[in-house]
């Protein structure tokens, strides 16, 4: 088999921070789908991967639910709801999309979806029916019968009867697979719903003749509607009091011919319906005896009408917060039998979660046994905007705009061949979102946030230990090129930005727990205090919150306005840095010498903020883009002593005439030999610039474009030359250029320096990312790793692979490996 162009090998994200957006489906090695931004993703707990990505939500996905099998066997298809009005109905096959239909409608937000299959006695062919509510005040019914590819539609109010046939005209497929369902509501619907459905559930009653689909809604008015379907409408039959604030989870579980709702809330309570069949020979029964109070309701089936009664079966108190999430333990087999264990577990915003079963002789419901967390897939929870590889290819730093930075690793076990890709450290957890990361040298990084001030960290001893544990690297090989005084970790003092530093001695005079509670007044910021320890699997995310922090060992001050970006030279001795400007005295970029942090020196050109920089592999020239639509090149001047600071002055540069780019110039980046640079414009355009000669003494010299220009078809935000195919050591003598558009698509080209004027058939496209493999939003940053070979094994047999990196707006960062064979 012919190995694909272009892989995604490992992928890093985390769920949106909504309600319901994650849902394990059935089976033993069922997979586990969770909404990252505007992508559904299929991650396997077992194999610790994410198996695809789902992309066709415009905006955030605040919901999913995979439709169950009554059998238990795995789920093929999922329901996802989002912020762009949309329900999607998804069909997997061998864990890869297979179809997918939008069900439009919404004229909200959808924040809640759930779905069933129906099988009526009179037709075998299998019924599927979703239901999604939304910030429009509606319930929405939607269904397909078999294979059918018509959907319909209908809309749930309070107290009116739905029938799809009187009130909304059928859904029609196009050629697209797109669903467009157009509500023709008769008059009596039109009443606007002033209430907002945050939650729904189907189940189906117990009958003697078929199921009867029956959906429960939670409402903000603090009560539970129950909605059943009765002569093919479905009309409301039961409001169940009780809770005190907004409902927040319902959910059904079947136990024998019994029906058991459990419901949660803000009023920090879990409360159990039982629903069953009415017996008449209850209402004979005498009066004295004491039974609970029960709500009824009467529904029509098949011409015979049935009874049923709800009453409040149990109150589970427990959680000191908001319950966000109830889920019934998910039904399995059983010496040939289908069995629901009566166990249900909630979630809070107490930060935690509390699995509840009855006692086995009193009846009464507990809590069961304490559980320990198990290594997961985390990752920011918010836009990305930079990334670097360390200067061995063996992990990656990643800063966003959820204020934090991240570092990933592999994890090499002993006892399998496979390696996964995990968060092993949180260096950075800041109060600025933050936007830039430079590698100084393997274990020292700075950092640019939305303040004034760049800082520089150092990886303390506890770090270097975990890492080679979790990495198989030799702790003594790394250590060698370390410090000997490397502190053990850092903690951030109360009301403090800076990550303080913490040795040997200060852990050692940290008081004990209990003297902590007793010197606390209750009132005070609590400083989390650092235990070193020593893993040798992936960390959970309480201690990468506490004990992974790197201390802060510089700060460097000279901007005027928030750090836009920053870089540094391949010889690690200089670094260059540029913040927010609409002035020209603003746009300077300051160059620090990274031995003393001093400023070197200010370059003054650009009259609007810098959005990157770079300097060329032989450290000659320092290349920079800007928001005014031009480029600066700067050369460094051959000193006198190594004892005096570099000098760089203006070699080259564009303005409004000169400049092909017509827009933003978002990137840049030079060939691995230094002779070209490359740019990239929100005007669609990529443009390689050069010869560039290092042994030119003129002042300014003249570079102009040397290729024809490159129309990707999409705004361009992020351009990367890989380094390692070096034109001299490359027959073709080909530049691989990976760009990355707004759109979130990666586009992989080749580019020849060719002696035609004007260049012909200089750029050739070799491939570009799938819609699963794309990012869902704008690309901030590519980056290739600096050795070819495999991410996580370095073997001759596979020195075929490149591999570069990509982060963006989606929350996701993603390692991506290239057949160099196949270009």
């Amino acid at each position: 088999m012919v190995a694909p162009v272009l892989e995604t090998s490992h992928v890093f994200c985390c769920p949106n921070r909504v309600r319901g957006v994650l849902n394990w489906s059935s089976g033993p090695r069922g997979l586990l789908a969770f909404g990252t931004s505007c992508s559904v993703v299929l991650y396997d707990p077992v194999k610790r991967v994410v198996v695809t990505n789902l992309n066709g939500h415009t905006a955030r996905v605040n919901c999913i639910q995979w439709i169950c099998k009554q059998d238990g066997s795995p789920s093929t298809e999922l329901v996802s709801g989002g912020s762009d009005n949309q329900v999607i109905h998804w069909e997997i096959e061998d864990n890869q999309l297979l179809k997918a239909v939008h069900l439009q409608g919404h004229e909200g937000p959808v924040y809640a979806v759930h779905a069933v299959y129906q099988r009526r006695t009179s037709d075998p062919a299998l019924c599927t029916l979703i239901v999604s509510a939304a910030a429009d005040s509606a319930v929405r019914l939607w269904s397909k019968k078999g294979s059918e590819v018509t959907w319909k539609t209908g809309q749930v109010k309070r107290g009116r009867a739905w029938k799809p046939p009187a009130s909304l005209a059928l859904c029609c497929r196009s050629c697209n697979s797109m669903v467009s369902c157009y509500s023709i509501l008769c008059k009596a619907l039109k009443g606007k719903l002033h209430t907002f459905w945050h939650h729904n559930r189907i189940s189906f009653l117990p009958s003697a003749f078929r199921p009867i689909p029956i959906l429960a809604c939670g409402d903000d008015d603090c009560r539970i509607h129950l909605f059943a379907q009765q002569n093919d409408q479905f009309q409301k039959v039961l409001s169940l009091c009780g809770h005190e604030d907004w409902i927040r989870g319902v959910e059904w579980a079947a136990f024998g011919r019994d029906l058991f709702l459990a419901s949660c809330s803000q009023d920090c309570l879990i409360r159990i319906w039982k629903l069953y069949i009415k017996s008449t020979s209850s209402e004979t029964q005498d009066a004295d005896n004491i039974r609970l109070k029960e709500n009824t309701f009467t529904i029509e089936n098949e011409s015979v009408k049935i009874a049923f009664a709800v009453t409040l079966e149990t109150v589970l108190a427990g959680h000191e917060n908001w319950v966000n999430a109830v889920h019934w333990q998910p039904v399995f087999y059983k010496d040939g039998v289908l069995q629901q264990p009566m166990r249900l577990l909630s979630a809070s915003m107490d930060k935690t979660m509390i699995l509840w079963a009855p006692d086995e002789e009193s009846g009464v419901w507990l809590e069961q046994r304490e559980w320990t967390p198990e290594i997961v897939i985390s990752g920011h929870f918010d836009g990305v905007q930079d990334l670097v590889w360390d200067p061995e290819g063996e992990f990656i730093i990643t800063v966003g705009t959820d204020q934090t930075t991240r570092l990933f690793a592999p994890w090499k076990r002993k006892d399998q061949s496979q390696v996964t890709w995990h968060e092993i450290a949180r260096p950075q957890i800041h109060g600025y979102d933050l936007k830039c990361l430079a590698m100084i040298n393997r274990f020292q990084f700075v950092s640019g946030a939305d303040e004034k001030v760049l800082r520089v960290f150092s990886a303390p001893r506890n770090f270097v230990e975990n890492f080679c544990a979790i990495t198989g690297k030799s702790l003594n090989h790394v250590l060698c090129n370390q410090d000997s005084d490397l502190p053990e970790g850092a903690t951030v003092p109360a009301l403090g930005l800076s990550n303080k530093a913490v040795f040997q001695g200060d852990i050692a005079s940290q008081p004990s727990d209990e003297e902590e509670l007793l010197t606390s007044t209750g009132f005070e910021y609590q400083q989390v205090a650092f235990q070193p320890s020593i893993l040798t699997e992936p960390p959970t995310e309480d201690h990468l919150l506490q004990n992974t922090l790197w201390p802060e060992v510089q700060k460097l001050y000279g901007h005027g306005y928030e750090i836009f970006c920053v870089t540094c030279n391949s010889s690690k001795t200089l670094l260059a840095s540029a913040c927010k400007a609409a002035k020209k005295e603003h746009a300077a970029i300051i160059l620090w010498n990274t031995t003393s942090w001093k400023q070197v020196q200010n370059l003054v050109f650009h009259s609007l903020t810098v959005t990157q920089m770079a300097f060329s592999p032989n450290d000659k020239f320092l290349l920079a883009v800007s928001r005014d639509r031009t480029w600066s090149l700067w050369k460094k001047q051959d000193t006198i002593s190594p004892e005096f600071e570099p000098v760089f002055s203006l070699f080259a540069f564009t303005n409004k005439i000169t400049s092909v780019h017509s827009r933003i110039i978002w990137s840049c980046d030079w060939s691995p030999d230094s002779k070209y640079f490359f740019t990239g414009s929100r005007d669609k355009k990529v443009v390689v610039w050069g010869e560039c000669d290092s042994t030119d003494d003129c002042i300014e010299h003249n570079i102009g474009p040397c290729s024809s220009v490159l129309d990707v078809g999409g705004a361009v935000t992020a351009v990367s030359v890989c380094p390692a195919l070096h034109p001299a050591l490359h027959p073709s003598q080909r530049y691989v250029v990976a760009v990355g558009l707004e759109c979130g698509k990666i586009c992989l080209y080749t580019w020849k320096k060719t002696d035609q004027v004007p260049e012909i058939n200089d750029w050739a496209h070799c491939v570009e990312t799938s819609q699963s493999q794309s990012h869902t939003l704008a690309i901030r940053k590519l980056c290739w790793k600096n050795c070819s070979g495999k991410t996580e094994h370095k073997e001759a047999e596979d020195a075929e692979w490149l591999h570069f990196a990509s982060c963006g707006e989606d929350h996701t960062v993603k390692i991506h490996r290239v057949n160099k064979c196949a270009l």
